[in-house]
């Protein structure tokens, strides 16, 4: 049976996961989470695409972002995962599928603020939650973007 398609209405957020493959700790490693950084701000010159929340954990990658147009998000996530698993494949020296099968997304209202902020709250907890760490600060989170008003380059 074949899969549904995704549901893309227009004015709203995407709550995004992408897992690695096989649950593997493939961006266990510090250098794997900057790389990825720098393919995310690469996808942010290549798509028009506002970037909210972003947690990238060891396994997993949360993304609360807003397309310009709804119809371009598979396109930009088809990019990000295919550059991404390159890339990483070739720095970590391994072959084959980096990310497990398609990625998860949520739509969010736009209209709907207050599951927003509940959302980017659990994208940012997910370190603490993890016992990654004590706190909600995190380097490879926004959340000390959003604490320290900062512009850290890639989220809004």
């Amino acid at each position: 049976m074949p899969r549904l398609p995704r549901n893309l209405p227009s004015n709203c957020t995407f709550h995004i996961t992408v897992r690695c493959n096989n649950k593997e700790f493939n961006l266990a490693k510090r250098a794997t989470r900057e790389l990825l950084l720098e393919v995310i701000a690469k996808a942010k010159k290549k798509f028009e695409f506002k970037l909210y929340g972003l947690c990238i954990m060891r396994n997993h990658i949360h993304y609360l972002l807003a397309p310009e147009n709804p119809e371009e998000l598979p396109k930009l996530m088809h990019w990000l995962n295919w550059y991404s698993a390159m890339v990483l494949n070739q720095f970590l020296n391994r072959t084959g599928h980096f990310w497990e099968q398609r990625y998860f997304s949520q739509a969010i209202s736009n209209n709907d603020s207050d599951r927003i902020l509940k959302t980017l709250r659990y994208i940012h907890a997910n370190p603490k939650a993890a016992g990654l760490r004590l706190g909600f600060t995190y380097a490879f989170s926004n959340y000390g973007s959003y604490a320290q008003l900062t512009d850290d380059g890639l989220t809004e």
